[in-house]
């Protein structure tokens, strides 16, 4: 019988090293919802920040440069959408999730922002399944 090219473990490790490279920042004002997140994805080879408001996720795209934003959509101060249109004046095509355990109350503006932009949206609480098939889409 012919051996597989990986074992099972060296395929899990092939699957983390090729995410090395994603950079994630959340943003959500549940601090230890952002971080939570960040840990599960360090855990799962990506390179993740996380930040508590709209304002110091701004600051924390500028340094970090992520491939993906995952933002909360309601948050005091910047929202996330208010968030997302000051990212997207240095990178319009910023792959972005945002998480709201009301998405319906933005329907109308994200359904916009989808057309323009890779958007996808997940509603609060998730699962980590749901989290990492949305991260593995190609743009959103």
């Amino acid at each position: 019988m012919a051996q597989p090219l990986l074992t099972k473990e060296q395929s899990f490790s092939f699957h983390k090293e090729g995410l090395r490279n994603t950079k994630v920042l959340i943003v959500d004002d549940n601090y230890l919802l952002a971080h939570l997140i960040q840990l599960m994805l360090e855990d799962e080879g990506y390179e993740a920040r996380a930040a508590g408001d709209g304002r110091e996720g701004y600051f924390s795209y500028l340094l970090f440069r992520p491939d993906v934003v995952i933002t909360d959509l309601h948050m005091p101060g910047k929202n996330g959408l208010e968030l997302m249109e000051n990212i997207r004046r240095h990178d319009p095509k910023v792959k972005t999730i945002y998480m709201s355990g009301e998405p319906w109350l933005f329907w109308s503006r994200l359904e916009e922002e989808k057309t323009g932009y890779p958007v996808s949206i997940l509603q609060k609480p998730f699962s980590k399944v749901e989290l990492m098939r949305l991260l593995s889409e190609p743009g959103g």
